[in-house]
């Protein structure tokens, strides 16, 4: 099916599966605004915003889980470094893992004035950069867990909201190159959370208040430049616990290439994580670098490019000929292809060709792979939450590698063992794409 070919979204006026409680009220006489299926191409500033929010919330998450909780842990107990550092981003991805589809869920049902997403963007940022400040003072494992858990759950109710939006407004064939974009200020993120950590020469106290900035301050265009149509109270249905949360599930009988696309998300972000959880402790033990910090950046910085130019080609590229699949199958395999570089050469040289491979990969899979997965939703109404629910697939991941990276360094043979596993699971993210029907 080419992308021409793609099946209208449901209509939003019709009635809403049974159970889900999310929809719109049966019997609406027409679609709003806020759920009609985009037409309109989006315009550059908006575009702008979108990005920019994505800058800010990467750095948030990044920073942190590239250098600075690393950085606090060793400070707080040096010889249990690595299980503080499991131990904390572990926690804060289990909560993300219910912030996501549920703040999600509840911009689906917003009623206000401002618009369904916006109030979220900006409730979950300031709650975030709180959660920042106050990690930076953390001198307790117990406090970093707290803290971080805080800032997940508010840099999540944000990139919840931000996520949804891109359905919301972007017509199906402009989604490609939004999604690069995206991808692009994710990276850019991640980059700016690396230089943070390069710049403050290891006092992490001074970088979270670098990215709590970051995060508060790109958000603001976006908020001025919305274009978020306001949910009309009647359009709402009422609410039941049963509904909401029976609403979370979304059968994999019913619909399959949601099913797939999940479960491939999952893999490739399972592999990913596991090549870049403990980055900051292979250049330290490993490679032997004499800046292990300074070298992060240089990685990400490489990473950073390479993400940056492939994901701005290859979505405008998916859009122009129709085609999704191929894109994500070639960029898995990539993906995977670093992680072996990084496995069995293990030196400065190999890291930074591995880092250069995971780019190219990684780009290209942002970009093309989310425009895919706007395109298998099962219904317009319901865009916040199912787009939560996929967003459980980047974050489950945060829970599951740093937990494998453990086991891998401590009992299953180190470091060859931990990005031979990341190659392989990747690998399997690529085999199971094929699995999609309904999108080339």
């Amino acid at each position: 099916m080419s992308l021409s070919d793609t099946p209208a979204a449901p209509d939003p006026s019709a009635v809403p599966v049974p159970g889900a409680g999310l929809g719109p009220s049966a019997g609406a006489a027409s679609p709003t605004a806020a759920l009609a299926e985009p037409t309109r191409k989006v315009t550059a500033r908006w575009v702008t915003g979108l990005v920019l929010v994505n800058v800010g919330i990467n750095a948030a998450f990044f920073g942190p889980i590239n250098v600075f909780i690393g950085q606090q842990a060793i400070s707080i107990d040096a010889v249990n470094k690595e299980a503080i550092l499991s131990l904390v981003t572990g926690c804060g991805a289990a909560v993300s893992l219910v912030a996501n589809p549920l703040f999600g869920a509840l911009s689906d049902r917003t009623v206000s004035g401002f618009g369904r997403r916006a109030p979220w963007v900006l409730a979950g940022a300031v709650l975030a950069t709180a959660a920042l400040l106050a990690m930076s003072g953390a001198t307790a494992v117990a406090l970093m867990v707290l803290f971080w858990c805080l800032v997940q759950l508010g840099a999540n109710a944000a990139y919840a909201a931000i996520t949804a939006a891109v359905p919301d407004r972007v017509p199906v064939l402009q989604r490609g190159g939004v999604g690069g974009l995206a991808a692009m200020g994710q990276t850019v993120g991640i980059l700016l959370g690396a230089v943070f950590g390069a710049v403050v020469s290891g006092n992490f106290m001074v970088g979270y208040t670098m990215c709590a900035a970051a995060l508060l301050f790109s958000v603001v265009p976006y908020l001025f430049h919305r274009d978020d149509p306001p949910l009309p109270r009647e359009a709402r249905p009422p609410f039941t616990w049963t509904g909401f949360l029976r609403g979370f599930w979304i059968s994999p009988s019913l619909h399959p290439d949601f099913a797939w696309a999940w479960l491939t998300r999952f893999l490739v972000n399972v592999g990913n994580q596991l090549t870049i959880v403990y980055l900051l402790f292979f250049l330290r033990d490993v490679i032997k670098h004499e800046d292990p910090a300074l070298g992060v950046l240089i990685l990400t910085g490489i990473y950073a490019v390479m993400v940056m130019v492939t994901a701005v080609v290859a979505g405008p590229w998916s859009d122009r000929v129709g085609k999704r699949k191929p894109f994500v199958i070639g960029s898995s395999v990539t993906i995977a292809m670093a992680g072996l570089i990084m496995a069995f050469f293990p030196v400065w040289p190999g890291a930074l060709v591995g880092a250069a491979v995971l780019g190219v990969g990684f780009g290209a899979y942002l970009a093309v792979d989310f425009a895919l997965l706007t395109q298998v939703l099962p219904q317009a109404a319901d865009r916040g939450k199912d787009m939560g629910v996929i967003n459980v697939a980047n974050s489950l991941p945060q829970v599951f590698a740093p937990l494998l990276a453990f086991l891998s360094l401590q009992f299953l043979g180190g470091y060859v063992t931990l990005f031979t596993t990341a190659a392989v699971i990747g690998l399997l993210g690529a085999v199971f794409v094929v699995k999609i029907k309904g999108v080339d």
